[in-house]
C-alpha cells in the first residue's frame, strides 16, 4: 500500500514544495503532441498525477476535445480549476478534472500522457502502475511521456534508469520508443528518456533519437 497519502501531497502543495514543476508544458510532450494526426483531436486523453497540468492547456490550445485530468491532492486540483477558469474559458466542455487516486480510476482512454507521475510513486508500485495503465488503455492505446534517467537521494521524486524500465514496461506493452530525450527543458537536460508504449502492438522499436520516432 502507498504511504504517500493525499495528505502528504496536499501538504507539499500548501507549502509550495513543488520542485517538479517546470512552469510550462514539457517540451518532449509538446513535440509528441505536435506529431499526432488531426484525427487524434477526438481521442480520449488522460493525464494522471497532473500537477499544474500545463500539458492539458497545450492540448486545449491545439484543439483536443476529450481530456481527463486526475490528481490526488485537493489543493492541486483547486489550483488547476482556478487557472483554467482564468486562462482557458469554456474548458469544462472539453476537459474533466478529477480529484482522486489514479488506481481507482474507471474508464478507458486512447492516450495517456506521463509527466512526473511515475517518479512520484513509490517504486514498489511501479508494476501496479503498468497493470493499471494496461487496464485503462483501449486496444492499440498509447502511453507516452518522460521518465527520469537518474538517481535521487530519498524521494519523491524516485529515480530510475532505462535498464530497469525496459523489462518493466515490455512485460505489459510493446515498446515503440525508450530513448534519451533530445529536447528536454534545460533543468532536466541529459536526465530524461522518452517512453512510447502501446497496448497490443506487434512491433518493438527502440530509437536513439526521437527525431526518428513515428508517433502514431
Amino acid at each position: 500500500m502507498p504511504t504517500l497519502t493525499p495528505q502528504f501531497w496536499n501538504t507539499r502543495w500548501q507549502n509550495r514544495q513543488t520542485g517538479w514543476d517546470l512552469g510550462q508544458a514539457s517540451p518532449p510532450l509538446t513535440a509528441y503532441i505536435d506529431q499526432l494526426p488531426e484525427s487524434a483531436r477526438d481521442w480520449r486523453i488522460l493525464i494522471p498525477g497532473c500537477g499544474n497540468a500545463y500539458e492539458a492547456e497545450y492540448l486545449l490550445q491545439k484543439g483536443f476535445q476529450n481530456i481527463t485530468l486526475v490528481d490526488i491532492a485537493p489543493v492541486a486540483v483547486e489550483q488547476i480549476r482556478l487557472r483554467l477558469d482564468r486562462e482557458a474559458p469554456g474548458w469544462g466542455n472539453h476537459l474533466q478534472l478529477i480529484c482522486g487516486d489514479f488506481f481507482d480510476l474507471e474508464g478507458t482512454f486512447d492516450l495517456v500522457l506521463e509527466q512526473t507521475f511515475f517518479c512520484a510513486l513509490e517504486p514498489h508500485l511501479r508494476s501496479a502502475y503498468c497493470s493499471k495503465m494496461y487496464q485503462v488503455l483501449v486496444p492499440g492505446g498509447r502511453l507516452a511521456g518522460v521518465l527520469f534517467d537518474r538517481d535521487f537521494e530519498g524521494g519523491p521524486p524516485f529515480g530510475g534508469h532505462t535498464s530497469e524500465y525496459l523489462p518493466l514496461f515490455s512485460s505489459h506493452f510493446t515498446l515503440r520508443t525508450l530513448a534519451p530525450c533530445y529536447n528536454s527543458a534545460a533543468p532536466r537536460a541529459g536526465s530524461e528518456v522518452f517512453l512510447l508504449a502501446q497496448k497490443d502492438e506487434k512491433i518493438v522499436r527502440l530509437r536513439n533519437n526521437l527525431e526518428f520516432c513515428t508517433a502514431f
